[in-house]
């Protein structure tokens, strides 16, 4: 004859063993657990869930890079332009301006800088490689242009980069400094500015004056926007029709 601590014992144990059950993880059948649900890509807040998953990438490194690549409209482009945003800025600064690149025959990867521009350069330059793609142009606004000067002028670059085009760069910021790498830089430069928005028209004309380079231009327009808006305000015709000529798609 069965106790009544033997009856309450077996309850609580096989109320355990279903609970046991529940907790596992096992899918509708019974069997093994069904596979997690793929997180959705990035859309960063600018860009179409379409878009985020054509080309939304976070690129590995010591300090990991959010990014967007798209081909050239044309496809297979084998130079990329890489597009470093402003202080305060994000990748979705150049997203009014990439049709127009990709128009012209280049793939782009905009990207949100992590650390100082140059290294996260480096960084994307190793993912471009790793894609095909052979030439880098380096577009920067602000700092983004004061780490595009610096990673222009690296030797040792994973892709190296045929032109540079520094919109409003400032001389220097956090670990980067343009005003000692561009002369060192020998890539075609173009420098662009707005007349007053100061002291970057200024850093303008003294960058151009030091760079080493033997294809460099100035360009400095009325107005005193700072950074990619200058592409809404002239500079982006004269930036393609620079890269035409300095840094074709096709080489």
């Amino acid at each position: 004859m069965r106790t009544t601590t033997g009856v309450r014992l077996a309850a609580v144990l096989a109320a355990v063993a279903v609970l046991a059950g529940c907790g596992s993880g096992s899918g509708p059948d019974g069997g093994r657990p069904g596979p997690a649900a793929a997180s959705s890509p990035e859309r960063y807040g600018c860009l179409t869930e379409e878009q985020a998953a054509e080309g939304s990438v976070t690129i590995d490194g010591l300090a990991p890079v959010q990014a967007w690549f798209r081909d050239s409209e044309a496809g297979g482009a084998k130079t990329a332009v890489v597009l470093s945003h402003q202080n305060g800025g994000t990748l979705c600064d150049w997203i009014p301006y990439l049709d127009a690149f990709t128009r012209a025959g280049y793939a782009v990867l905009p990207y949100t800088a992590n650390g100082n521009v140059s290294d996260n350069i480096e960084q994307v330059a190793a993912h471009l490689k790793a894609k095909g793609i052979a030439r880098l142009v380096l577009v920067g606004a602000s700092k983004g242009g004061t780490g595009s000067i610096v990673a222009g002028s690296l030797p040792d670059l994973p892709v190296p980069a045929a032109a540079v085009v520094s919109l409003s760069s400032a001389e220097s910021f956090g670990g980067d400094s343009a005003s000692n790498a561009v002369k060192r830089l020998t890539a075609p430069v173009l420098f662009a500015a707005e007349e007053n928005d100061q002291p970057f028209a200024d850093y303008a004309r003294s960058l151009h004056a030091a760079a080493a380079a033997a294809d460099k231009q100035l360009k400095l327009y009325p107005g005193g926007n700072h950074g990619a808006p200058l592409l809404s305000d002239g500079a982006l015709p004269d930036v393609l029709a620079f890269l035409a000529r300095a840094a074709p798609p096709q080489g």
